[in-house]
């Protein structure tokens, strides 16, 4: 029996298999507000059979943005909005939906990657002022960020916190903090983006404080029975940045405050990363964080093939795969895996005439639509 299609559990969350798809940015909100993009985008998305789709990163307040057409969850308009899409899908989907709650920092003001993806300079339009744990700014030539004072870090823990209470009211399955890919919490992290001198920068335990009380505030306001974890970059790809060592002793502190998993990444604080790219290249970080810490753990990273991601989890490299480029490519690769590993997944009865001949119990008698 193929164990990339066995049940999942994050928290108390039962997954129907160990298949992730991961969150991915579209650049493509109204003020923060989902457009009938993303209904279509997680609408098919969520016929994948996939056990959980994750809400791309989603917004905190409007400056923390990438660009000025990501996804938020700061107004009244943005959360009306994912009422009907979130409405939507679910009325065609049992697929567990996640959110990734974020802020961008330093990384804000941005252009979307088919707009070249530059910093949008501070006085041209749709530009808006950055802020991080230090005025150190992302790349060279850019806009240095504001450094966060007490007020504006508090404002950040109320944001987050807000947000949670917003998903809540959505009903989502759970939530996913980000940490990772160079934004907010991340740069609290790294060394490399925090300079600070005060209990948040220079130690280990001083620049983790922040990030772990957004862990606190945001599970504090999400119900109890439904899950909160977080995506971290296990390392920075640079001498002297973020790294393992620090990931292993962050997720330690996050389980203890109640964590359901952590989604292990890497890279995205500094230009001067250097990645060496291939084939599940991030697994063993996700292998060390469970070993050590004892977390569900999720991979993520040029996962692929069928083949590869059942390994990943049946060698109990990781708990789970998330897959991101691949699904975007496939948005029926679960089916496809299935296929190839003789499991059965979950689709709509409105497509179970489309299994060819050879695969004829691929389809589960799901109860689509009927969540």
């Amino acid at each position: 029996m193929s164990k990339l299609f066995q049940p999942f559990e994050i928290g108390a969350l039962r997954l129907a298999n160990r298949i992730v798809i991961a969150p991915m940015c579209q650049y493509s909100a109204s003020e923060g507000s989902a457009v009938d993009w993303h209904l279509i985008h997680l609408g098919h998305l969520a016929l994948s059979g996939a056990g959980m789709l994750i809400v791309e990163a989603t917004a905190v307040s409007p400056e923390g943005r990438i660009t000025p057409a990501d996804l938020g969850l700061y107004s009244d308009a943005n959360e009306q909005a994912l009422v009907r899409v979130l409405g939507a899908v679910r009325e065609v989907s049992p697929i567990r939906i996640g959110m990734q709650l974020a802020h961008a920092g330093r990384k804000a003001s941005s252009r979307a990657p088919w707009e070249g993806g530059k910093q949008i300079r501070r006085g041209e339009p749709q530009s808006w002022q950055a802020v991080a744990p230090s005025a150190v700014p992302h790349g060279e030539g850019e806009d240095a960020p504001r450094a966060l004072d007490a007020e504006g870090m508090q404002k950040v823990r109320d944001d987050f916190a807000r947000a949670a209470t917003r998903a809540a009211r959505l009903g989502l399955d759970g939530l996913e903090i980000h940490a990772a890919h160079g934004y907010l919490l991340h740069q609290f992290l790294s060394p490399i983006a925090n300079k600070r001198s005060d209990a948040y920068g220079g130690s280990l335990e001083n620049r983790m404080r922040f990030p772990l009380e957004i862990f606190e505030v945001v599970r504090a306001a999400f119900p109890s029975d439904k899950p909160v974890w977080a995506r971290i970059s296990a390392t920075d790809w640079v001498p002297g940045g973020w790294n393992i060592e620090g990931t292993v002793a962050l997720s330690q502190a996050l389980k203890s405050r109640g964590c359901a998993a952590i989604h292990v990444s890497s890279g995205g604080v500094s230009p001067q990363q250097a990645i060496p790219v291939g084939p599940g290249y991030q697994v063993p970080f996700a292998l060390r964080v469970k070993t050590e810490v004892g977390l569900p753990t999720i991979a993520v990273g040029l996962i692929t093939e069928a083949e590869q991601a059942e390994t990943i989890v049946a060698s109990g490299e990781a708990d789970a795969v998330s897959l991101a480029r691949a699904m975007l490519y496939d948005p029926r690769w679960p089916w496809h895996a299935a296929a190839k590993l003789g499991a059965q997944v979950e689709a709509p009865h409105q497509y179970w005439r489309s299994q060819p001949r050879q695969y004829k119990d691929l389809f589960e008698n799901a109860a689509f639509g009927a969540r």
